[in-house]
C-alpha cells in the first residue's frame, strides 16, 4: 500500500489527472487525515472529507497517469456514514482551510479513527498488536472536550495565521500556500478569538502567530513581515505583547511588552519566550505530565534524563519527585528554550540543562546509566542511533511522548531490537477536529 510520504506529483511525461472525478467506495482511514479508496482501474486514492464505508464522488487534487496513488477530495456524498455530521465550520471543506481534517465526523468517530490509525501504524511499523503495546485501543478526550456532535471545542491556544496579498489574515489551504481568509476559527481558544486578529488588516505581513497562555492572562503576537515591509501599529481588542521575526536570520525580537508568556502546568509557572514551543491544548501539559509520571513512578533518589526538554516541563516534574537525593539532566536544541528551562528550574539544585542535539550532547555527557528517561522528540521521532544509546543506559523505565504514531511505531521497533518493550501505551485526543493524536508509551527492559 502506498503511504502519504511518497510523491504523487505528476511527472513531466504523463498527463495530470487533477480535476478528474471518480465514484468510489471508501475504505479504511489512513495516517494523514484521509481515507483509502480505489477507482475502477484499481488506482489508490487518498480521499479527504469522507469516512469509511461511504460512497462518494472524489475529485483528484494531485497526481498523474503514472503516479503510484492520487490525492482527492470528496465533492459529493452519495451514501453518507452514520458518523457524518453537518460541517460546523463555514471555512472547512474541499479546497478550503486545511487546519481541520474531521469537521464532518462525530467526536466519538474522530477518536475511533485516530485509534485505527495508531493500531495500523503499530502493526505495520513495529509488528505490535494493541495488546502487545499495552494499549486498550481507546483515544481519550481531554477534560471538557467531550461535546455533542456538531459542537466544536475551542482548544487551540496558539494559531499561526497566514496573510494574503491584500493583508487579510487567514489559514492555509490543505497542502497549499494559498490563504483562506477567515473571520473566526472555531477551534481557537477564547484567548485567541478575543484578540480580533481576523478583523484587522495586516499590510506587509507574511504571517501572524497568536498565543494565549494557559493559567495567565498573557497574550502575544509574533509578526513575520514580508521582505522590506514595515511593522504595522498593532491595536487589538486585548492587551498583547508584540514580537517580530527578523527576515535575515529568523531570530525573534521584542517590539513591546514581555518577550515571554507565563504558562501554568504541574502546579508551577513556566516562562516560554519568543513564541517558543508549548503544548497547544490548554489541558495537554497537565495531561501528559500525569501520564508520564504515573508510568515512570519516580523514586526519591533516581537519576533521570529529559530529552528534547523544551522549557523544562517534564524535567521539573521529575525534579519534584526525585527530590534532593536525585538528579535530572535535560537536553534541548533551542537556545531560547534552554534559557527558559534554566530559569524555570533554577530553584532545583540537582537539575542541569544542556544545549544541543540529543544525539551529539548525550555522548558528550559520558553518562553510562540512568534510572528513568523521558523523551518527547519532534515529529520525525528519535531514530535508531539515539534509541540504541538510550537503551544502553539500562533505565528502569522510559517514557516516550509522541505526536506522530508512525514515528512512535518506528522507534518502538528500534527499542525492541535494543531490548526494551512497551509496558503501557495511552492515547489522548489533544487536537480535536484534526488528524493529530498524542501518545505516551512506557517502556521497560525485556526480562
Amino acid at each position: 500500500m502506498p503511504h502519504a510520504s511518497e510523491s504523487s506529483a505528476p511527472s513531466a511525461a504523463e498527463p495530470s489527472l487533477v480535476g478528474e472525478e471518480y465514484e468510489v467506495e471508501v475504505g479504511p482511514v489512513a495516517h494523514g487525515g484521509h481515507c483509502i479508496a480505489r477507482n475502477d482501474e484499481g488506482r489508490v486514492l487518498f480521499v479527504r472529507h469522507t469516512l469509511p464505508g461511504e460512497r462518494v464522488v472524489a475529485r483528484v487534487t494531485e497526481g498523474a497517469a503514472d503516479s503510484r496513488y492520487l490525492r482527492a477530495d470528496a465533492v459529493e456524498i452519495r451514501n453518507p456514514s452514520k458518523d457524518r455530521v453537518e460541517v460546523p465550520c463555514p471555512f472547512a471543506g474541499p479546497g478550503r482551510c486545511g487546519g481541520c481534517d474531521w469537521q464532518h465526523a462525530k467526536p466519538g468517530a474522530q477518536r475511533r479513527l485516530k485509534g485505527e490509525v495508531i493500531a495500523e501504524q503499530l502493526q505495520r511499523l513495529a509488528g505490535l498488536t494493541p495488546e502487545e503495546a499495552g494499549w486498550d485501543g481507546t483515544v481519550v478526550p481531554a477534560e471538557g472536550d467531550k461535546l455533542p456532535a456538531g459542537e466544536v471545542p475551542a482548544w487551540r491556544t496558539r494559531v499561526q495565521y497566514a496573510v494574503d496579498a491584500e493583508g487579510r489574515a487567514g489559514l492555509r489551504r490543505h497542502r497549499s500556500h494559498e490563504v483562506e481568509p477567515i473571520d473566526r476559527c472555531l477551534i481557537a481558544a477564547p484567548g485567541i478569538s478575543e484578540l480580533g486578529i481576523e478583523r484587522r488588516d495586516w499590510p506587509g505581513m507574511a504571517s501572524i502567530e497568536a498565543i494565549a497562555a494557559t493559567g495567565s492572562a498573557d497574550r502575544q503576537v509574533v509578526l513575520t513581515p514580508r521582505p522590506g515591509a514595515r511593522l504595522p501599529i498593532v491595536e487589538l481588542d486585548r492587551p498583547v505583547s508584540v514580537l517580530r521575526v527578523h527576515e535575515r536570520d529568523g531570530s525573534v525580537h521584542r517590539v513591546h511588552g514581555r518577550p515571554f508568556v507565563r504558562e501554568r502546568a504541574d502546579d508551577r509557572t513556566h516562562r516560554v519566550g519568543n513564541g517558543g514551543f508549548w503544548q497547544v491544548h490548554p489541558k495537554a501539559a497537565d495531561t501528559l505530565v500525569t501520564a508520564v509520571m504515573q508510568g515512570l513512578l519516580p523514586r526519591k533518589d533516581d537519576t533521570a534524563l529529559d530529552l528534547y526538554c523544551g522549557a523544562g516541563l517534564f524535567a521539573g516534574a521529575l525534579a519534584d519527585r526525585v527530590g534532593d537525593q536525585g538528579a535530572v539532566l535535560g537536553i534541548e536544541l533551542g537556545k531560547r528554550a534552554v534559557e527558559d528551562a534554566r530559569h524555570n528550574l533554577q530553584h532545583f539544585d540537582r537539575v542541569r540543562i544542556e544545549q544541543g542535539k540529543v544525539e551529539q550532547v548525550l555522548p558528550r555527557t559520558r553518562i553510562t546509566e540512568a534510572d528513568l528517561v523521558v523523551l518527547d522528540p519532534p515529529r520525525a521521532g528519535a531514530g535508531r542511533d539515539t534509541v540504541t544509546r538510550l537503551a544502553a543506559l539500562g533505565a528502569r523505565r522510559i517514557a516516550y511522548v509522541a505526536c506522530d504514531p508512525a514515528a512512535l511505531a518506528r522507534d518502538l521497533a528500534y527499542f525492541r531490537e535494543a531490548g526494551y518493550r512497551p509496558r503501557a501505551l495511552r492515547a489522548f485526543d489533544l487536537f480535536p477536529m484534526t488528524s493529530h493524536v498524542e501518545c505516551v508509551a512506557i517502556l521497560e527492559p525485556v526480562k
